[in-house]
């Protein structure tokens, strides 16, 4: 089994495109729960039960959420946990990056399409053209239909949303049977849709005649606009005549000249019909497969003969993935984890076979699960994080995030302040997911006016003790807490009102901007972080406890890497625990000094990833006895810390930073050179974001590796832009810059704010960059402008920039640049204040 290792792991990790499935229906909806089981209606549920299908599935759902193992156990937990948490938890675990909705299914408080992007990040739409046809009539009196009339608005209705939806869907296995006459004629029709109508409301189109030559018309239709037909063959529920479900119906259809440039999708595996849509797969060009619904409603051997069915003949590009999910979350969460499990067992045995080798297996996995699916709906799922919100996939554990946690006492729901301060409300566990992972905690405003130095509001913020704001949990971000398992902890967005974010929300400051990067030029912001600290141990001095440095060794000493090892392998576990990547760790410069640098992502995540990588490693050192600090100068006469971080671009998953085939000086593309010098402009401005306190500008001096001049250069490290060239980037390109003007006490969402606000106005006026500075900045400092050297000059650049008040919001930059000014006042009375600051970054 060794042998498969990674292909186990790429199977189980790959995210997914759903390319079918159903609306999920309110928690209190009359779709019987029993339904996540069995196709079964009426009597029959009763012995659903019974069936393999449902004690595995049951088994499985109970494991998710820790109940114990019976329905009403499992009915229980969903209650409990409310629609939106549970929903939660079964999207993060089945790892679905995309899906696509057929909303054609009247079911009891169903909820729209858009409700779903709070859980997967890109969400599309199928549209059934028989429920289209079906409430065109509904709206019509009868006897006042001609064919022609309904012809003439159902063209129009198909045409007005064929730009919005990305495939169309037909259900006529159901009420006719595969068997279409192409030749249906237009008199025919007319008689079909005269039965139709006679038949009374509700309207149920089953005429052949009528539905066959809609169905037709409908093709035209998606062919004109490019868009796929998906067809249910196969099995369903009993309305459904199985022996004309049989795919091989479809042949006079596959083979009509008119239809031939149709792009058609056999929906669920056919089963029983599994070889015979193999077959047509193989033959017919236009012919593609999906294996929703089989898989999981099938024994796990059903399922696995299945799939093996249909690579029997198809081509594995031909192959799709969906959950058929439909009304409960827990459909999608079964459909992904059984699917999961079954293509690994297929192609496992095929490499065992010797039909393939274990790389075009992965390659196979990566196909069926995302590819295939990407390529065949024309999808555009350059970013996770380029919506409104950041989807509801987490990334920072291993377990399941969203489990009752019966062992768990409290829950952390963490902010960031304005001074960049890490500050959290703690509730018990039943508290939290009774009420409070739904609608939040109560906070009062004043929250975002706070100083380093005092927990009321600065003067100048606009911010008091009257009014109050909410910090709603972000259900994504919520985890374990790796050093205390009683624990846990989650990252909480602000508003003001249900459904209403606050305007002084960080987060939402962060998601604001990459929205207009992304509106406005296709284009994402990727980001990695270099977390610099100190570790600190208390001593006793002449009765007095001081703080030094944890050892005196030098840069990337392999002494000081042995004597921290215990503290930085725990750090590293922690992280992985919750699946942030570390890239490298090492002795930094000073005393004590340590550098652990984080895998470079989207930038929200990578903002995400920070505030839990300081939890982290500031707890396994108190844990050791130690302190850890990321204050940007803790001893005035050692080397500072900072929090460099690295910046590119990309549009539809590419890095288009570097320059790709177009004339370039520097080796970065236009777009790349213009981003960076609408940064490299607007620099002393966006320090206040980035260096917030007074002690940031002790550590911007020159010869400090930190950038004290306004300048760039390639490979430069004493540059604050550092243009750079990684291990296997090729010779002359730059795949992206470093600033390194951000420290510790920055809270991160606003630095990355301001910075990409910078790079849009760049990109707004094509800004270009002056020469590079190859040598040492200092020594040309005649010829260049020195950065701001404090933080009330930097603040005054701020005042000054109009770009940050259109970017980040008036309110939100008065109360920024209120608490700066509070920080220069208490710390040029109190010179020995910065001292303090260990404790609070």
């Amino acid at each position: 089994m060794e042998k498969f290792a990674e292909l186990k792991k790429i199977a189980e990790s790959v995210e997914l495109v759903d390319a079918h499935a159903h609306n999920i229906v309110a928690i209190d909806s009359t779709v019987p729960f029993l339904n996540c089981f069995s196709e079964a209606a009426g009597d029959a549920l009763f012995d659903v039960p019974h069936a393999i299908n449902f004690k595995r599935s049951l088994k499985e759902i109970a494991e998710i959420y820790g109940s114990s193992l019976s329905l009403h156990a499992v009915q229980e937990s969903r209650q409990r946990l409310g629609l939106e948490s549970s929903t939660a938890v079964c999207f993060k675990a089945a790892k679905i990056s995309v899906l696509l909705i057929d909303d054609g299914i009247e079911l009891d408080k169903k909820f729209d399409i858009k409700w779903h992007r709070n859980f997967v990040p890109t969400v599309g739409r199928i549209l059934r053209v028989e429920r289209v046809a079906e409430k065109i009539l509904e709206k019509g009196s009868n006897g006042t239909w001609t064919l022609g009339s309904f012809m003439e608005i159902f063209t129009e209705e198909l045409k007005s949303v064929a730009d919005e939806v990305l495939a169309f869907k037909s259900i006529v296995a159901y009420r006719s049977g595969l068997a279409i006459n192409t030749e249906v004629t237009e008199k025919e029709a007319e008689e079909g849709l005269n039965d139709v109508i006679c038949a009374g409301h509700p309207i149920r189109i089953s005429n052949k005649s009528f539905i066959d030559y809609i169905f037709l018309h409908a093709l035209k239709v998606a062919q004109s606009y490019d868009l796929p037909m998906q067809i249910h063959t196969g099995f369903g529920d009993k309305d459904l005549d199985l022996r004309l479900a049989n795919p091989l119906h479809l042949r006079n259809l596959l083979e009509d000249k008119r239809f031939m440039k149709n792009r058609l999708v056999l929906l669920h595996a056919s089963y029983p019909f599994s070889k015979e849509a193999s077959y047509l797969a193989s033959v017919y060009p236009q012919v593609f497969l999906d294996f929703g619904l089989a898989i999981p409603k099938l024994s796990f051997h059903g399922m696995v003969s299945s799939v093996k069915e249909l690579l029997e003949l198809a081509p594995m590009n031909k192959i799709m993935f969906s959950t058929d999910g439909y009304a409960f979350a827990e459909t999608f969460y079964l459909g992904a984890k059984k699917a999961r499990e079954v293509v690994f067992s297929v192609l496992r045995d095929a490499c065992v076979d010797g039909d393939l080798s274990i790389p075009e297996a992965i390659a196979a996995v990566k196909d069926v699960f995302a590819e295939n699916a990407k390529q065949f709906y024309k999808l555009d799922v350059s970013s996770r994080y380029s919506d409104v919100k950041p989807p509801l996939l987490s990334f920072f554990q291993a377990e399941e995030l969203h489990e009752s946690s019966k062992d768990v006492t409290f829950v952390r729901i963490i902010w960031i302040d304005a001074s960049g301060q890490h500050r959290c409300r703690v509730v018990p566990q039943q508290r939290f997911y009774s009420s409070v992972q739904k609608h939040g905690v109560g906070l009062t405003c004043a929250c975002m006016g706070m100083s380093s130095t005092s927990d009321g509001p600065a003067v100048d913020t606009n911010l008091s003790a009257s009014g109050e704001t909410r910090i709603v949990p972000d259900l994504s971000t919520k985890c374990r807490l790796p050093w205390n398992k009683q624990q846990e902890m989650v990252l909480a967005d602000m508003y003001i009102e249900p459904g209403k974010v606050w305007e002084y929300c960080p987060r939402e400051a962060l998601r604001r901007v990459s929205k207009v990067l992304k509106d406005e030029f296709d284009l994402v912001v990727n980001a990695g972080f270099e977390n610099e600290f100190y570790l600190l141990k208390s001593i006793l001095r002449n009765g007095k406890e001081e703080w030094t440095p944890f050892d005196r060794t030098s840069y990337c000493s392999t002494s000081s890497f042995d004597a921290a090892s215990p503290i930085l392998e725990e750090v590293f576990a922690s992280l992985q625990s919750l699946n942030i990547a570390v890239e490298q760790l090492h002795a930094e410069a000073g005393k004590g000094q340590f550098e652990i640098a984080l895998k470079y992502t989207d930038c929200f995540r990578a903002a995400d990833s920070l505030i839990f990588a300081r939890e982290v490693i500031k707890a396994v050192a108190r844990k050791h006895g130690l302190l850890a600090t990321f204050v940007p100068k803790y001893a005035l006469d050692d080397i500072g810390s900072g929090s460099h971080v690295h910046v590119s671009l990309s549009k539809n998953g590419e890095n288009v930073f570097m320059t790709s085939g177009e004339p370039s000086q520097y080796g970065m593309s236009k777009i790349g050179e213009a981003f960076m010098a609408g940064v490299l402009n607007h620099l002393p401005a966006i320090l206040p974001f980035t260096a917030p306190l007074p002690n940031s500008y002790d550590r911007i001096q020159p010869n400090m590796w930190s950038g004290a001049y306004l300048c760039w250069g390639k490979e430069n490290r004493e540059a604050p832009l550092r243009a750079a060239s990684p291990p296997g980037v090729a010779h002359g390109l730059i795949s992206n810059f470093e600033i390194k003007a951000f420290d510790g006490c920055a809270n991160p969402y606003l630095g990355l704010a301001a910075i990409i606000s910078a790079g849009i106005d760049g990109l707004r006026r094509n800004l270009s960059l002056p020469e590079p500075v190859d040598g040492d900045p200092d020594i040309l400092k005649e010829n260049l402008q020195r950065l701001p050297v404090t933080l009330a000059e930097s603040v005054e650049a701020l005042e000054k920039d109009p770009l940050f008040k259109e970017m980040i919001g008036e309110n939100l930059l008065v109360a920024i640049i209120g608490v700066r000014k509070a920080e220069v006042k208490y710390y040029s009375e109190n010179k020995e204040g910065y001292k303090d600051l260990i404790f609070k970054y």
